[in-house]
């Protein structure tokens, strides 16, 4: 099958593309490298540059495959930094949530289960058809959860200030995934938040200088 993988050059796109390569699809990656990385593209992979995409709340790595923003603006990345001494501290954005421990909780996904998911869906795909799926985990974590989470794995301290909300943030986003669960029988294999981090955690340690 002929595929066109838009931001293939990036964290999620990388991982997605890799993995179509792998099953055998004719694969084109699609990225403008404002925030992809050309090392990131995958042997066998044709690019072309252009301009579209993105997800949120991913997390993890995969082999050579990690997450790599500049600037850093994901939860995740932004902890394990502190962690490496990268970065002084973190921010919690709001600690006055009507949620379990007043910080925000989002739904995070593992990268590869992510991937997963897009080959899932095109080997049910058929000519016409053109389905929605949510994915994720359908159970949130919360900021602080992140934070502790990243330190029991990465064994560092990590400086978390807390900060007054940002406009527009809600206290809970969390994914139902039900659909795809039904109809594709897909479900996360890595739904702990401690594998996700960790994936994340021995990614940067072995890419001390991201991609660059």
């Amino acid at each position: 099958m002929k595929l066109l993988v838009t931001g293939g050059a990036g964290y999620v796109g990388s991982v997605v593309a890799n993995q179509l390569v792998e099953a055998g699809h004719e694969t084109v990656v699609l990225d403008n490298l404002s925030k992809g990385h050309g090392e990131a593209i995958p042997a066998g992979a044709r690019f072309v540059v252009g301009d579209l995409l993105r997800y949120f709340n991913v997390a993890g790595a995969s082999g050579r495959f990690g997450e790599d923003h500049h600037p850093e603006t994901h939860l995740i990345p932004l902890v394990l930094g502190a962690a490496a001494e990268r970065r002084d501290s973190v921010e919690l954005f709001g600690t006055d949530y009507p949620t379990r421990d007043g910080t925000a909780v989002r739904d995070y996904i593992h990268v590869e289960d992510l991937g997963r998911a897009h080959l899932l869906a095109l080997e049910a795909a058929g000519p016409g058809e053109h389905r929605v799926y949510n994915l994720g985990n359908g159970a949130g974590f919360s900021v602080r959860e992140v934070v502790e989470a990243a330190c029991a794995v990465t064994g560092c301290p990590i400086e978390a200030i807390e900060a007054p909300r940002r406009s527009g943030d809600p206290a809970v986003l969390v994914a139902s995934s039900e659909r795809i669960r039904a109809e594709l029988g897909w479900k996360p294999e890595k739904p702990e938040l401690e594998d996700m981090i960790s994936a994340a955690w021995d990614w940067m340690r072995s890419h001390p200088h991201d991609y660059g």
